[in-house]
């Protein structure tokens, strides 16, 4: 995509140009600048009239006739930001512009061009203004195709992996989605390699600083903008323009704008195809958790399903597999085996959705056998949650292990599980496991189970209901990489670690990462070899106690102190303070974790 104006080396390639035997005098470097529009000029103080970008051109005969005048013409045209200037010889210059004002036109970088042969300045000024206006009709409907190519997105709700590939084709340039917490989430290469593009790009991206919403830095040659809706932004969408280029032109603006906004709103679009009974139990667990409609209209509409919600002890439940992979259903043992992965056929791209109908139906008929009344649907692309509605609170934890038994059965029943034929055992499987005699492992054993039941805490009213939903997924992601086999998993069941890590994705735990570490990963962007990170991490895993914290991190005692002391400068942070050291402990935890896939 070229820009919209011509450079003036494009505009000395121009027939009318050529037709004046053009002879660069000075400026060359200048060469690439975009040219505005030309302007005809025969008085020395024309600079106060110009706004920067114009191609002068004059015949000289107005020009100041000592050597300190021109160089301040030419310093009046440099300052105002002005393309370049063509003299045409013949009328006050004969044989070629005086040297003082070739000097002072090299000094300052700007183009001065002699014209050896007479040219009517009206042929050059039509034929540059031609190709200024047309340039500008080009953009005008790149544009237009832009904003036609980025409606269709929206309305097809399109993946952001198809956005940023438009987004690349349209650019002709490498488009990358990132998080808050610097994680690549989507990118298009454009042709080039994906490795090099991807390669540290944390640190990267930390180096990347423009300043406003959507602005280009120029150090590092990225155009950026923020992506989010509803005034919460969520990531930045980056497309590379080579540094050595001028600044990208308006279309590009338009364009990662426009790709932001495609993003926004189908990260905010939920298509689903399920039956109309199912619909508006999604439309209301999902009301209830986004507080989009009030909460008498869902209890009204509730209970036109069959579904009682007022004057009800409310439980919010969430039921996801353990493996976000359709193909990691087969459970722990086939996992294992060889033959099992061999015989695994490849999960195509309707798999996931097939698997999350099958465990929402799993979760509907769990509710009905276990004669419980709620409002059961899908509330993301792994999860089914389910709103109980008990009438007595006692029965909470009795409700509870009546749906994770009949859960269990449910699935057991719908999708038995397959046996594969018993393999030697391995030297492990029998002596350092303490495995099986005679070489075979049995198969039919209890496994783990694919899926992790998490109940939030039970609440009095519908207002609270949300409260619940959301703790109840929050502890369902924590504890898909919980080794224990539990009914049901409740909140004392995850620690800190866990409740962070399920909290990875929210954009204001990333803020609180980026806010109390963002400088001391800035500055290890920067000197990548003396990760202070791991400084501080030492420090806080060891109690605070610095001889034991210099001995873990391999470092003699005054090198590790001098370094604390640079990381207090760094954060801005009292590194003896209980408070600090905890609220930077905490936002470790959240790094470690907004790191884990």
């Amino acid at each position: 995509m070229s820009p919209v104006f011509p450079t003036v080396r494009e505009v000395l390639a121009l027939v009318p140009v050529r037709h004046g035997a053009p002879r660069l005098v000075a400026g060359e470097a200048g060469l690439d600048r975009p040219v505005r529009w030309v302007h005809v000029a025969e008085v020395p103080d024309i600079a106060t009239l110009l706004g920067g970008g114009e191609l002068v051109l004059t015949t000289g005969i107005g020009l100041p006739a000592d050597d300190a005048g021109l160089r301040a013409f030419i310093g009046d045209l440099a300052d105002v930001g002005v393309s370049g200037l063509v003299v045409e010889l013949g009328r006050r210059y004969v044989s070629g512009v005086p040297r003082v004002m070739a000097a002072a036109a090299e000094r300052r970088g700007l183009p001065l061009v002699e014209l050896r042969r007479a040219t009517p300045f009206v042929r050059i000024t039509e034929a540059v203004h031609a190709l200024i206006v047309d340039a500008q009709l080009t953009e005008l409907r790149a544009t237009e195709e832009i904003h036609q190519r980025f409606t269709e997105l929206s309305v097809e709700g399109a993946e952001p992996a198809e956005v940023l590939r438009q987004a690349a084709e349209l650019a002709g340039c490498p488009v990358v989605l990132e998080n808050l917490s610097r994680q690549v989430l989507a990118y298009d290469p454009a042709g080039e390699s994906a490795e090099l593009l991807l390669d540290g790009w944390e640190q990267h991206s930390r180096r990347i600083r423009p300043t406003g919403r959507t602005a280009y830095d120029p150090d590092s040659g990225w155009l950026v903008t923020a992506v989010g809706a509803r005034g919460q932004d969520w990531g930045r969408l980056l497309l590379r323009w080579p540094a050595a280029e001028a600044a990208p032109p308006t279309r590009l603006t338009i364009l990662i704008e426009r790709a932001a906004s495609t993003l926004a709103l189908g990260r905010l679009i939920r298509r689903d195809a399920e039956g109309l009974e199912r619909q508006i139990h999604r439309t209301l667990l999902t009301a209830l958790i986004d507080h989009s409609r009030p909460v008498d209209e869902v209890a009204l509409r509730a209970k036109a399903l069959g579904v009682t919600l007022d004057r009800r002890h409310l439980v919010g439940v969430v039921v996801r597999h353990r493996s976000d992979d359709p193909a990691g259903d087969a459970g722990p043992d086939a996992a294992d085996d060889p033959r099992a992965v061999a015989r695994r056929e490849p999960a195509g791209p309707e798999a996931g959705p097939a698997r999350l109908r099958d465990l929402a139906e799993a979760v509907g008929q769990a509710v009905r056998e276990a004669r419980l009344t709620a409002l059961t649907s899908a509330v993301d692309d792994h999860a089914v949650g389910a709103l109980l509605a008990l009438p007595d609170p006692a029965d909470e934890e009795k409700a509870l292990a009546a749906f994770a038994t009949a859960l269990r059965r449910v699935r057991l029943d719908a999708a038995p599980v397959r046996a594969f034929p018993p393999r030697p055992a391995r030297p492990a499987d029998v002596a350092g496991r303490g495995g099986p005699v005679g070489g075979v492992r049995p198969v039919d054993g209890p496994a783990r189970p694919a899926v992790v039941v998490a109940a939030g805490s039970g609440v009095g009213s519908l207002r609270e209901a949300r409260r619940s939903l959301v703790e109840a997924r929050q502890i369902a992601e924590a504890a898909r990489r919980d080794p224990r086999d539990l009914p049901c998993f409740r909140l004392p069941h995850v620690g800190l670690a866990g409740l962070l890590h399920l909290l990875r994705d929210e954009p204001r735990l990333q803020t609180f990462v980026e806010r109390e570490l963002g400088a001391l990963l800035g500055y290890d962007a920067q000197h990548p070899r003396e990760q202070l990170l791991g400084t501080l991490r030492a420090y806080l895993e060891q109690g605070r106690n610095k001889s034991a914290a210099a001995s873990a991190a391999h470092l003699s005692r005054p090198a590790f102190y001098e370094r604390l002391a640079r990381i207090g400068r760094i954060l801005d942070a009292d590194l003896d303070s209980v408070d600090q050291c905890l609220s930077l402990h905490v936002a470790l935890l959240a790094l470690d974790a907004v790191r884990t896939p």
